[in-house]
């Protein structure tokens, strides 16, 4: 009798502390979590930041007392980061290599695939609601506008639906140098968007990988469309 009590009080234990919460739609927010373990203060940058909870890359780290910059290009969910994270610069504004003009493939409010790719609006299997032009910026400008703009920054995460290299065009990796970067890519050659899908022969093969991986980044791992790069100058 008094084994099975033990036997169920270890598993009940075991069950409490090995329970896993995660943030992110792919769960990459736990692998940044480990890589950070020792580092309850840190930046980050969010962009394509899309709610501040629900599907983040960078709440757990928040929770841990980091703070940074967000940035969407959908305003209301600006307006949520700036209720839930009025200590982090939230900025609503779609990012690219440069300041322009561009189409944006508009599906509703807080889409998470609301773009200015063409070719990854095309891919989606949802119908467009309509096209708007709107005014990109430099993720460059942005960090100006900011208390980082002399600052090396912790962990660089982007999603924004297939235009995720122009931003990191408009980045000065070398300046700011980040620890880590998480990017979404999107195999526009696989049936659907679902990890069984994905082939990490062709992830070698992307531009992402190559820009990345010329300025001094490693892929250390790949959790759905989510690729992690570790700064060869952060190692232990």
């Amino acid at each position: 009798m008094f084994n099975r009590i033990y036997l169920e009080l270890n598993l009940l234990h075991k069950k409490f502390i090995s329970k896993k919460k995660y943030f992110s739609f792919s769960g990459v927010d736990i692998i940044l979590e480990k890589i950070f373990i020792n580092q309850h203060k840190g930046i980050y940058i969010d962009v394509g930041c899309q709610h501040p909870i629900k599907n983040s890359n960078t709440y757990l780290l928040y929770k841990k007392g980091w703070e940074g910059i967000n940035v969407d290009l959908d305003k209301d969910n600006i307006e949520l980061f700036k209720a839930c994270r009025s200590n982090d610069h939230n900025f609503n504004k779609a990012l690219s290599s440069k300041v322009n003009e561009v189409d944006l493939y508009f599906y509703h409010k807080k889409s998470p695939i609301n773009t200015i790719d063409k070719k990854t609006s095309e891919f989606q299997e949802a119908e467009v609601s309509s096209i708007k032009k709107i005014n990109t910026d430099t993720l460059n400008n942005i960090i100006l506008n900011t208390k980082y703009k002399d600052r090396s920054f912790d962990l660089l995460s982007i999603d924004v639906e297939g235009h995720e290299l122009e931003v990191l065009k408009g980045f000065d990796l070398t300046k700011f140098s980040p620890k880590v970067v998480v990017v979404e890519y999107l195999d526009l050659n696989a049936s659907k968007l679902e990890i069984k899908n994905l082939n990490i022969e062709d992830i070698l093969k992307t531009e992402i990988y190559k820009y990345l991986v010329s300025r001094n980044y490693i892929l250390v791992n790949s959790i759905y469309s989510d690729l992690v790069f570790v700064n060869r100058d952060f190692r232990d």
